[in-house]
């Protein structure tokens, strides 16, 4: 991957902070990803892995596997999607897959995406940010830290009993974020056609 340069490190946030319920959501989300994307200087010769987190077995973890299947078909000319809800990619199985994409691929791209817990005033939010993630931090599980670029969307309030509150969290919060990221990363793919090379 190319290093993005200092100058635009220091003109770019290294996170951008958008609430599901912003009527310009999708467009803000499609034009930072593409943006990010661009200054890290990814173009359709690079191989694109989204590695979507989670688990279909819990509520407010199974953000990542409903965005891998709601974008499944038509990343098909963008990324490679691992992680739906057929075939999640969750704590114990994150080091095979993580094995599997760089034995499949010389150097790829790979976007982070999972839930997470937040404070009360930023449940709703999607982050999208420069850098790894750390999966099952929220839950206090020691996972490697993946991704080139992550995306992350708060679902729920952390901080006490985080497995009971992940179980707890509505899915109709969840369903929300996912239509959201997914439709930006389809907008996205559709707008960008010079990244839409896998």
């Amino acid at each position: 991957m190319t290093a993005i340069n200092a100058v635009e490190d220091a003109a770019y946030p290294a996170k951008t902070k958008i609430h599901l319920e912003d009527p310009l959501a999708e467009a803000k989300f499609c034009w930072d990803l593409a943006t990010r994307l661009k200054r890290a200087g990814v173009t359709n010769e690079h191989q694109k892995v989204l590695l979507c987190i989670g688990t279909d077995r819990s509520t407010g973890d199974c953000l990542g596997p409903l965005i891998g299947s709601k974008i499944q078909s038509a990343a098909r000319d963008c990324f490679h999607v691992y992680g739906t809800l057929d075939d999640p990619v969750h704590a114990s199985n994150l080091k095979e897959k993580m094995d599997q994409i760089y034995s499949r691929f010389e150097d790829p791209c790979i976007i982070a995406v999972d839930a997470c817990l937040g404070s009360i005033e930023n449940v709703g939010h999607i982050n999208i940010g420069d850098g790894s993630l750390q999966p099952g931090a929220g839950v206090h599980k020691e996972l490697p830290a993946v991704g080139d670029l992550h995306i992350t969307g708060i679902v729920n309030v952390g901080g006490f009993m985080e497995f009971l509150v992940l179980q707890n969290t509505r899915l109709n919060i969840v369903m929300k974020m996912a239509d959201l990221i997914s439709g930006g990363l389809a907008r996205m793919i559709t707008e960008n056609s010079q990244l839409n090379a896998v």
